[in-house]
């Protein structure tokens, strides 16, 4: 009987999945009959019966989880002792955390800015050539590739011993006359090791951007370019006065979306660095500070920090996505 009731026995984990199953499957039939009797039950109660699960989902996954880390952000390590803002002055005031918060701002600024040029860019230069399935599949391809796996491929590629950058730099080096010259550990070299670093995220996210932007750009009327055409208007002008106007709202949502992708920015930081040498983020050391170090206080104001700055950028984003649709 032990046996049975063990929480790590197999017999346990499968009566525990049963039962589960049995659940969902009777709450599911119960949903079915009652909808079945219309005459019994008002339409306001089976919105309520539909709309329940959900609602009890959100409260119990997400704004209770809200609320407990705003209430810990107060707190000091050991969440017993209440300290005020003590921590969040902690983070706007000690070189460290003030380090954080400048990664994280470059992050935020430099990856949808770039990704969104870079992605622009190409979806206009292949925009119905010949081969623009190939050019687009090619730019594409990391975007099927997990972070912590682009973050492993570009950890040997910066390699100071057998990456390819550390050969081309040692190649140029020797070209130009210095034979002595060896390749720097890029991934600890601040603040260079920021910015390579946030080349991975633009690598990954440019072709999420020249998806969105090349679909854009298909969607503008040709009656529309075929008018600019004749009026003497050149590449150059076209792109600036034609296209990008008419895909705006596409540019847009791209910049909020890979901002908000910037700002969350863990894997790449966690597997290439762990936040060591001067590169980490708010989303890397809010789990160094919470699982860590159990500093949970200092952890939860971090969280409360990006969580406050991602509001606006939600926001902005929605607002754009149905302005477009009111266009259209």
């Amino acid at each position: 009987m032990d046996f049975i009731l063990h929480p790590d026995s197999n017999l346990s984990k499968l009566l525990a999945m049963l039962l589960a199953i049995l659940i969902f499957v009777g709450v599911m039939a119960l949903i079915l009959f009652l909808t079945n009797l219309p005459k019994r039950m008002p339409s306001w109660g089976v919105a309520v019966m539909f709309l329940l699960p959900s609602v009890a989902l959100v409260c119990f996954g997400l704004l209770y989880p809200t609320i407990v880390t705003f209430r810990d952000s107060f707190y000091g390590r050991d969440g017993n002792e209440a300290v005020g803002f003590a921590n969040y002055v902690k983070i706007f005031s000690e070189p460290q955390f003030v380090q954080v918060l400048i990664n994280t701002i470059l992050w935020t600024v430099l990856v949808p800015l770039c990704s969104t040029a870079i992605g622009l860019l190409y979806a206009v230069l292949v925009d119905r050539t010949r081969f623009e399935k190939l050019a687009k599949s090619l730019i594409f391809l990391p975007m099927a590739i997990s972070m912590v796996g682009a973050s492993i491929i570009w950890k040997f590629v910066y390699d100071q011993r057998v990456g390819l950058l550390s050969a081309v730099y040692t190649g140029l080096a020797h070209l130009f006359g210095n034979k002595t010259a060896s390749a720097p550990q890029w991934l600890m070299s601040s603040p260079l090791n920021t910015f390579l670093l946030i080349f991975v995220m633009i690598w990954i996210e440019a072709g999420y951007a020249m998806t969105v932007l090349s679909a854009a750009i298909k969607a503008i009327p040709d009656d529309l370019t075929e008018a600019a055409r004749l009026d003497g208007v050149d590449a150059r002008q076209q792109f600036f006065y034609v296209t990008v106007p008419m895909i705006r709202p596409s540019i847009v949502v791209v910049l909020t979306t890979v901002a908000m992708a910037g700002l969350k920015a863990f894997d790449v930081v966690r597997t290439m660095t762990a936040g060591n040498y001067g590169t980490s983020v708010i989303a890397n050391e809010f789990y160094t500070q919470s699982f860590q170090y159990q500093n949970t206080g200092l952890g939860a104001a971090l969280a409360v920090i990006m969580f406050i700055v991602v509001i606006p950028l939600i926001a902005f984003n929605v607002h754009q996505m149905r302005k477009s649709q009111d266009v259209r």
